[in-house]
């Protein structure tokens, strides 16, 4: 049976007195790569940021592996969440290297081993970016910078990387390239719990997928598969057709 990963019991979260969603309940699963999506403003980022502990419920539980992030020490924080959030700033002009070198420090400290090192080249070509080892990470585009913080995530090897659209300044190839690794990763090393805005990106590489509407999570009816044009036409409000491909879908607008 599969164990899960993060747990909501009966969580709302509101800014202020404006709800954003109330009373979900959702165990993702672990060792899969689940997507979460929804229209824009539906509360998908908001919704990572509280399973990853970034944000504290207005009530209910969210949990970890069964442990409340507030109870982690740093290094223990370290070991089981990543975060990739949507948008970073660049401020200091370290290489590329020394960036994802700092992925380690929560793991190891200041004072960085031979193992830190080892595993920070490793991830370097998990990604396929040690051609900018050496580069200013400030000197990068924004899709080059995307690929670095999505690299040092990995180096930080957690057990559960949350991922807020991390394609989205990326061009097809690297798009193509960064979901097949961390697909493949989730096989066997880590747990991916990622908000895409593309479906057909979602179906292409996820396993499982959890849709918010309207402050509520809904499923697809039974007998109805994620990719269902008129589930996701409710979801998505606008009208979608789907065709198979590879026992998924590809979705487009009628």
């Amino acid at each position: 049976m599969t164990q899960s990963a993060v747990s909501l019991q009966n969580c709302s979260f509101s800014y202020g007195n404006q709800p954003v969603w109330t009373d979900l309940s959702v165990d993702i699963p672990e060792n899969q790569f689940s997507v979460i999506l929804g229209r824009n403003g539906s509360g998908k980022s908001t919704l990572l940021r509280v399973m990853a502990g970034l944000l504290k419920p207005s009530s209910g539980t969210a949990l970890v592996h069964g442990k409340n992030p507030d109870d982690l020490s740093g290094s223990e924080r370290a070991g089981h969440i990543g975060f990739l959030p949507q948008f970073h700033r660049a401020v200091f002009p370290f290489s590329v290297r020394d960036v994802i070198l700092t992925g380690r420090a929560g793991r190891s400290g200041f004072l960085p081993t031979e193992k830190d090192h080892e595993i920070s080249e490793a991830a370097l070509h998990q990604t396929g970016i040690f051609h900018l080892a050496d580069k200013p990470y400030t000197q990068l585009s924004g899709g080059e910078q995307q690929l670095v913080m999505a690299t040092r995530i990995l180096a930080q090897q957690p057990a559960v990387i949350f991922l807020d659209e991390p394609t989205s300044h990326l061009d097809l190839y690297y798009q193509s390239a960064l979901l097949s690794t961390l697909k493949s990763l989730s096989k066997d090393q880590f747990t991916m719990i990622a908000v895409l805005h593309d479906p057909n990106l979602a179906f292409r590489f996820g396993d499982e997928f959890f849709f918010l509407r309207k402050g509520k999570l809904v499923k697809p009816e039974s007998g109805q598969e994620s990719w269902d044009a008129d589930f996701l036409s409710g979801i998505f409000d606008t009208p979608l057709e789907t065709i198979p491909f590879e026992g998924k879908a590809f979705v487009v607008h009628r």
